[in-house]
């Protein structure tokens, strides 16, 4: 079991979809973004079953389970391996619902079950940018040059300033 560090629960917590890749039972892979991953607690992450018949069905019949969550403008995040539990009733469903009602302001009718991973495995996932030596100030200028093209956007560098300093690669 992984114990997950405070920047894998933050980068979890504040950049999602999560996207979730299952494996169907005739071993073709199964990717799903998950809008309600999140952090359970030190060692799980958890995500509800809103309309994912696909994913939970496979998770029934074979648990393991890769989640990716990166921050798109930094283009860093985290790789989780890990094996997963999904639980339609019982105390971790309802303890499930109540967490996001109360974490998420969720309505727990819509949640048809929880799925609860604990992470075996975790790994940081860099954009090669960084390794062509990208500076990443460099790296999140390019993502707004990018989307200012695509849509139109100006968008302000104090908009995509960072939490705290030092907390980047670059």
């Amino acid at each position: 079991m992984v114990v997950l560090t405070e920047d894998m629960k933050r980068v979890v917590r504040d950049f999602g979809p999560a996207f979730v890749a299952t494996v169907c039972p005739d071993g073709t892979p199964n990717l799903s973004p998950k809008g309600t991953t999140t952090v359970w607690d030190d060692s799980h992450l958890i995500f509800a079953n809103i309309a994912s018949p696909v994913t939970m069905a496979n998770l029934e019949v074979n648990p393991a389970v890769d989640v990716n969550v990166v921050d798109p403008v930094r283009r860093i995040g985290y790789r989780f391996k890990g094996v997963a539990t999904v639980h339609s009733d019982g105390a971790p469903f309802d303890d499930g619902q109540a967490f996001f009602a109360r974490e998420r302001g969720m309505d727990p009718d819509r949640i048809r079950a929880v799925a609860i991973i604990e992470v075996i495995e975790a790994r940081p996932i860099v954009s090669p940018a960084y390794g062509q030596g990208a500076t990443e100030a460099e790296v999140v200028d390019q993502f707004i040059a990018r989307w200012e093209q695509v849509y139109g956007w100006t968008i302000t560098r104090e908009a995509w300033e960072f939490r705290a300093a030092g907390d980047g690669v670059a």
